[in-house]
């Protein structure tokens, strides 16, 4: 080997593997999270759907209780 060629050597082998297997670790979990908030959004929008058909109403925030130590509105 002369001394005009220079290699990375180890060290740069090492960061190149070490970056090529984050970023497919990365990529397969960025491929869960779509899949997954895909899969949410068709599963709420045919259940919107299913209950505007049985004329269903929903109903948010309505049962849950309130704050504790929280005063109602108009009361002492």
């Amino acid at each position: 080997m002369s001394a005009d060629q220079v290699t990375p050597g180890f060290l740069g082998f090492a960061m190149t593997a070490f970056m090529v297997i984050a970023v497919v670790l990365l990529m397969v979990s960025m491929t869960r999270r779509i899949r997954r908030v895909r899969y949410r959004a068709q599963f709420s929008t045919s259940e919107q759907d299913s209950q505007a058909v049985s004329g269903n109403r929903v109903v948010t925030g309505a049962s849950e209780p309130p704050i504790s130590g929280a005063v109602p509105h108009g009361g002492s």
